[in-house]
């Protein structure tokens, strides 16, 4: 990371701190003061440092947010082979074999149906958020009494804190030791995270909520100590720590040599942070500040699409606190916001902040880099549209092109094109994927795009283009 004037520089962005610190220090302090918080935490992140922020320091709850490491803790395990994503829970655990489904053909719970939100399992907000401290017998009379099921696993979203419980149980069983060990050794310790416990420390600020619905009133929500529930929400952090965990995450989709003293492969983490399965509830991406946008769950975040980000991975905690980690993996820039309030829309704050820098001019980052192969294909589109000819466009384009438009008019429109409007000048290439891009063109007096995508196989082969002028 380089500090060049007033802006922090890396190999994926830039953020000039001089406009993003007046934007990111009013919205905070605006939501602060409009909800009344009794405190808040919060920071912009990038590669794993707090470089604007506020009490980043202090420790927080944030409750399930803590469903991130708990996947990525099981990931260690698969990566290793001790256990398989698609294998059913009662093979690693059998006192889930007499566990009673919804229909008769309804298929046995997998490990990952329930990393994914998909094991059908009732949404159990209110009654897991006081169970945190549950011990193992209880977990076993809960699963022996038998499961309230909303769908049958594997056909739809249905967020279950019991399900993270179950998989600390998987845990516990192939390592004969709680998954708070795991995560702890295999994460927590490599990364730095030094603040980051599972029961609470000294000087942790406590937790609130309202009296009655009386939002003027609030009282301290007592805090649960360590159970059998903990791995869907236990989790003490601070912004300082988490911007460690954001950056090592997002991480897997930058440039590196794959080494790291965690246990999790880059492959692994890349699939944490991709959707595996889609939101059908409209409120669920609307409560996650990304009102409208369709979004899904990965293993542990929810990823949601942005319209000048691409992906943004994010996951919010409560009860007695309101916080969010939002971050954009490719770019390795993140907010974290941690505030002591129930329902304190943290999540909305973060997404607004994130936005509201890219739309500042304080985040800047530069486009995806072309191929050598998209560039050599973007000036000879440029060199046929000044001057046809059809050896060249034999050589550039597969056959679809001619099927899909005659030879003849492609001949015809590129000589009107190029007489109106040309001779065009390659200016520089917008990149929307490893196989599909934009050509940019000057001409004296307009600009050409030509937009092309490359065929599924080799020799590089054009299946498709377009133009169009813009003056």
């Amino acid at each position: 990371m380089a500090f060049w004037q007033s802006e922090i520089v890396t190999d994926t962005c830039a953020l000039d701190i001089d406009i993003a610190r007046p934007i990111a220090e009013a919205a905070f302090a605006e939501c602060s003061l409009r909800l009344r918080l009794p405190s808040l935490a919060w920071g912009v992140v990038i590669g794993g440092e707090v470089v604007l922020g506020q009490s980043t320091d202090v420790v927080y709850r944030i409750a399930s947010m803590t469903k991130s490491f708990n996947c990525a803790a099981l990931l260690t395990l698969r990566d290793e082979v001790r256990m398989a994503l698609d294998e059913p829970v009662a093979t690693y655990a059998p006192e889930f074999v007499g566990l009673r489904w919804p229909t008769d053909d309804s298929p046995p719970i997998t490990v990952r149906h329930l990393m994914t939100m998909s094991s059908g399992l009732a949404t159990d907000d209110a009654w897991a958020d006081r169970h945190l401290d549950m011990t193992d017998a209880e977990l076993d009379d809960h699963i022996d009494g038998g499961l309230v099921f909303a769908a049958v696993p594997g056909t739809t979203f249905e967020y279950s804190n019991l399900g993270f419980a179950i998989l600390g149980r998987v845990v516990h069983n192939i390592t004969e030791a709680p998954v708070q060990r795991l995560i702890t050794e295999r994460l927590l310790e490599p990364l730095g995270m030094t603040n980051t416990t599972w029961t609470e420390p000294a000087g942790a600020i406590p937790g609130h909520r309202e009296r009655n619905g009386n939002d003027e009133e609030l009282i301290v929500e007592p805090s649960l100590g360590d159970g059998v529930m903990a791995p869907m929400g236990g989790l003490f952090t601070t912004v300082d720590d988490l911007a460690k965990w954001v950056d090592f995450l997002g991480s897997a989709f930058r440039p590196g040599d794959g080494r790291s003293s965690v246990p999790l492969s880059r492959p692994s983490r890349r699939e944490m942070q991709q959707v595996s399965r889609v939101y059908f509830n409209q409120a669920t991406s609307t409560e996650l500040g990304h009102a409208g946008r369709q979004g899904g769950y990965g293993f542990g975040p929810n990823v949601l699409p942005h319209d000048g980000l691409g992906s943004v991975v994010t996951h919010s905690g409560l009860p007695g606190f309101g916080s969010n980690m939002r971050w954009v993996p490719r770019l390795g820039i993140g907010v974290a916001a941690l505030a002591n309030s129930t329902y304190a829309p943290m999540a909305e704050l973060t997404a607004s902040v994130l936005d509201a820098l890219v739309a500042g001019g304080a985040l800047r980052f530069a486009p995806l880099a072309p191929g050598d192969g998209l560039i050599a294909i973007a000036h000879q589109m440029v060199a046929l549209i000044n001057g046809w000819d059809d050896e060249a466009a034999d050589a550039m384009f597969a056959d679809s092109v001619d099927l899909d438009e005659p030879r003849t008019e492609r001949r015809s429109q590129a000589t009107e094109l190029c007489a109106d409007h040309g001779p065009f000048t390659f200016a520089r290439l917008i990149v929307e994927s490893g196989a599909s891009a934009t050509v940019i063109a000057h001409g004296p007096a307009v600009e050409l795009h030509i937009d092309f995508q490359l065929a599924p196989t080799k020799p590089l082969r054009v299946q498709y283009f377009g133009t169009t002028v813009h003056t």
